[in-house]
């Protein structure tokens, strides 16, 4: 058989299990983003299809269409990815595109009974345009995906299998909640939001300086030691962990930059907060080297300490002042996901860390 230039031979393919995983916990975040805020479901008497054959939007923002064709350019292109090898070419394209239309569809179908969404044609035909689009890049970046630098750089410095692609997953995410502004530095675990608040007594500055410490180096030191269990022996702990803080930190000022103003880029460099990483960066760097066992101990010990306190803690007025400056506007659906992101990661990493524990004992 013979083989297009560039091709990877369709023999030496392997299914991408990190793929696959991106992709489902991508359209979990697209449904959620689609649906938020969850308030006030009601019928109105017609079809939840009835905005299929509406007329166009009168009012149609460019922003709205950057964004609905944006949000769905990594659904085509991870769709196509998590179908290697099985299916590849102009099915997998066609694929992407029918499922991406068909989850638009019901999104947007859902949207017919929430107060605060409009189910719009146009953004279904965004949507789909954004998703052909990512589909399109997949084909045209195929050998990468499949047998090039991306797939040797994650095979040569990390451990084989779909559980450490799990954990990777675990990591990105830990990343991504970064962009929430309304959580303290590296802050994950807050369930006040949606449980019944707590009301404590009024504080001193220096009462919450302190949590903010404990809490950014306790979720810095366990995210530092989830990444070193990752990694493929022989690989540079250290060294991967300092690029991980470094991508963490220009995540957040990216946040602060985009959501807020200017001026207040490192308004979450607070005192807590650089007492709490450079603690945190001291521990992961002298427990790096210590045994599996101990390190994934530690990380799941502090994960649990700094998830109860964050949540028994009452609301800081002093982070409440500093965020009065912040317009949500169009980013309050994405708010909400980074929100919830934030509030379910700690407790999916403490399960993800016990499972490791638990096999290694096996």
């Amino acid at each position: 058989m013979r083989r297009i230039p560039g091709e990877t031979d369709p023999r030496a393919a392997r299914a991408s299990p990190l793929a696959r995983i991106v992709f489902l916990v991508y359209v979990v975040l697209v449904a959620y983003a689609s649906l938020y805020p969850f308030e006030g479901w009601r019928t109105v008497g017609l079809s939840p299809f009835a905005y299929v054959n509406a007329p166009w939007p009168r009012y149609v923002t460019a922003f709205d269409v950057v964004v609905n064709l944006a949000g769905y350019v990594p659904y085509g292109f991870l769709a196509v990815a998590a179908l290697r090898p099985r299916v590849r070419g102009a099915p997998a394209f066609a694929l992407a595109a029918a499922s991406a239309a068909l989850l638009s569809l019901l999104l947007e179908a859902g949207q017919t009974y929430l107060p605060a969404r409009f189910a719009s044609n146009l953004d279904v035909l965004c949507n789909l345009a954004g998703a052909a689009l990512g589909a399109a890049l997949a084909l045209r970046l195929a050998p990468v995906i499949a047998e090039g630098p991306l797939h040797r750089a994650r095979s040569g410095a990390f451990l084989p299998g779909a559980e450490i692609d799990f954990g990777l997953v675990l990591v990105a995410l830990w990343l991504f909640l970064q962009l929430n502004p309304v959580a303290l530095l590296f802050g994950a675990g807050d369930l006040r939001d949606f449980l019944a608040p707590i009301e404590g007594r009024a504080r001193r500055p220096e009462f919450f300086v302190s949590i903010e410490t404990f809490t950014t180096a306790a979720n810095l030191t366990a995210v530092g030691l989830l990444l070193s269990v990752l990694l493929a022996p022989g690989r540079p702990a250290r060294v991967m962990f300092c690029w991980l803080v470094i991508a963490a930190l220009a995540v957040k000022s990216a946040s602060f930059a985009i959501l807020m103003r200017a001026e207040n880029v490192f308004a979450w460099l607070t005192h807590g907060a650089q007492l709490g990483l450079a603690i945190g960066i001291a521990v992961v760097l002298a427990a790096a080297t210590a045994p599996r066992t101990v390190r994934l101990a530690l990380a799941a010990v502090l994960l649990m300490a700094a998830t109860v306190l964050v949540n028994l803690t009452p609301a800081n007025p002093y982070l409440a002042e500093s965020l009065k400056v912040w317009q949500q506007g169009h980013f309050l659906n994405f708010n909400g996901l980074t929100r919830v992101v934030s509030a379910l990661w700690p407790f999916v990493a403490l399960g993800y860390l016990m499972f490791l524990a638990a096999r290694r004992l096996k």
